[in-house]
């Protein structure tokens, strides 16, 4: 999970908001700052942490120009946001009207994203995935790409996809 340090990099120290977390799954201590440029097709990020010892619970990166929001949720939490959102009856992967969250959980891909959004930049949207393969498999698998005429990244992207169409 990225730091606060990381997260106020990222948005270049820049805060515009701040208040006490509402919600009870993180815990009375949780904070909610917010960074956004101001613009109504612009961006804003928020991050939400624990004011004692700074742990971090969810990231979020809001894209309006595309239409488009990441968050990251402290996966020893993910359980407990998920329980509360149930108990108070919201979605919570609705980001705002028709845009959902798209979970990453990988803090480089944060972020990337992240740094893309408030400049401007376009972005890779594809989510990366932690993947761990033991010695044996890595090089099999490589292997495998290799006879495919194929780069290691792509192969596991290909079985990734179709991993996900046959489990729909």
């Amino acid at each position: 999970m990225i730091t606060v340090k990381e997260w106020m990099e990222l948005v270049d120290y820049r805060i515009t908001e701040g208040s006490a977390y509402g919600w009870q799954c993180y815990g009375a201590d949780a904070y909610m700052l917010d960074s956004w440029n101001g613009e109504q097709d612009g961006h804003s990020f928020t991050i939400i942490f624990d004011t004692k010892t700074q742990a971090v619970y969810e990231a979020q990166a809001h894209d309006y120009v595309h239409n488009r929001a990441y968050r990251m949720i402290n996966e020893d939490f993910r359980k407990k946001n998920k329980k509360e959102a149930r108990r108070r009856a919201v979605n919570r992967d609705e980001a705002w009207d028709d845009v959902d969250y798209v979970d990453l959980d990988v803090d480089d891909d944060f972020i990337q994203k992240a740094l893309a959004i408030r400049a401007g930049e376009d972005y890779d949207t594809r989510v990366l995935m932690p993947i761990d393969f033991s010695d044996e498999e890595l090089l099999t698998y490589m292997k495998m790409a290799h006879e495919r005429d194929m780069t290691f990244n792509a192969f596991v992207e290909q079985a990734l996809r179709e991993a996900i169409k046959a489990n729909g």
